[in-house]
Order: C-alpha cells, then structure tokens, then sequence
C-alpha cells in the first residue's frame, strides 16, 4: 500500500490534506479556516454520490442542466462521533428529465457505485430523497 496523501499541521487546529496527484484542501478542527473531517466525509459521499448520478444519467441520454446534493447527518453524543443517520437529497435540473431515470439512478450510485457512500453506510443509515427541476427552454 502506497501511503500517497499527506495530512500536514499548519498550526493550531489547522491541517493542509493533500492527495496524491497534489491537490490540496484545508482541514480544521475549529471550522474557522477550512472544513472539519467530519464535514469532509460527507462532502465526500456526497461528491461522489454526484459523480456516480451524472455519469448514469448522462448514459441515459438525460438532457441534464445542473446537479447537486444537500447533505447532512446526525451524530452519536459518544465518543467516537460517528454519523448515525445521514440523509442526502438530490436535485436534478434539466430538460425532459425523466423520473424513472432519476430513481435508478441514484440507487444504483448508492448501492452499486459510490464507495464513500458505501464506507458511511457501515456506520450509518443513509436516506435519499431528490427533485426534479424542469430547466425553462428559449
């Protein structure tokens, strides 16, 4: 195993991540300078939740316009803080997109595709729910 990313202190409570093709995110435990890890693990799921829903939409031949996840989750009082329920709900903006599509699209990234989701869910019970946005067309 290849120990390629590197969590450096930058002082304080604030860390530079960098990742092994050398881009870099600001990770604080103070929340005033970057994002916290636990933040970071759910942008993370989300993000790739995204990457996972316009890939199978775009196959689908979606006429999609925009996408993006709203995120949050509850958090045990114990220590360690994992997240004990995550709920993720998806929009979709675009032109004729049909719901079907949508659906299945979004089980198939969260069972199938989406590792950080999948790593989540081993201490987390995830909910999905999504809007479908008809974009205006001119």
């Amino acid at each position: 195993m290849e120990r390629d990313h590197i969590v450096r202190w930058a002082g304080d409570l604030k860390f530079t991540g960098t990742s092994a093709n050398g881009h870099s995110i600001v990770i604080d435990g103070d929340r005033q300078n970057g994002v916290s890890p636990m933040q970071l693990m759910l942008l993370g799921a989300g993000g790739c939740a995204c990457i996972d829903l316009v890939t199978i939409l775009k196959k689908a031949r979606q006429n999609i316009i925009d996408v993006w996840v709203e995120i949050g989750g509850d958090r045990r009082e114990e220590l360690p803080r994992y997240f004990t329920n995550v709920e993720m709900h998806f929009v979709v903006t675009g032109v004729d997109v049909r719901e079907q599509y949508v659906k299945r699209a979004i089980a198939l990234a969260m069972s199938k595709y989406c590792s950080a989701s999948a790593q989540l869910a081993a201490l987390a019970e995830i909910e999905t729910s999504y809007k479908i946005i008809e974009a205006e067309t001119r």
